[in-house]
């Protein structure tokens, strides 16, 4: 028996709603990836970009475990000379919690123009309104815990 190949051209793409609030950012993440690769599809191809577009709302709301907050590090350099920038995680969730987000799913997705792709379908939204109801997004069935 052969086995199925999808192609770019047959994909179905669908919406998801990931709801981010009192759940871990690396689980949130995870499932996300998960959708974004299309790992949860049957025709699963790992040089097709299957996946489904990913909404995740309240990103204010996610929590990290353990010490996370205070030791993990968002550390970033400038380009210019002693311009290395660092900063807590708890100061980058109450900040900025979409790019912490985006950043943790991005980090799971591969690392090639495929990667950069699949990235592209990820929307992060701080509160619980996004822009995307005409999509028709569905809530995400699986269980994140």
């Amino acid at each position: 028996m052969k086995s199925y190949l999808a192609k770019p051209a047959e994909v179905k793409r669908k919406w998801y709603i990931i709801d981010a609030a009192d759940k871990p950012l690396g689980r949130v993440a995870a499932a996300a990836a998960h959708i974004l690769r299309g790992k949860h599809k049957p025709t699963y191809t790992p040089y097709v970009d299957t996946g489904d577009h990913v909404i995740i709302i309240n990103a204010e709301k996610v929590v990290l475990t353990g010490n996370k907050p205070q030791q993990k590090e968002w550390i970033r350099y400038t380009g210019y000379p002693s311009g290395l920038k660092r900063t807590k995680y708890a100061d980058l969730l109450a900040t900025r919690p979409e790019l912490a987000m985006e950043m943790a799913v991005k980090g799971m997705l591969p690392h090639n123009r495929l990667g950069r792709a699949m990235a592209k379908k990820l929307k992060v939204y701080r509160g619980t309104n996004h822009p995307h109801q005409a999509q028709k997004p569905e809530v995400w069935p699986g269980e994140i815990k």
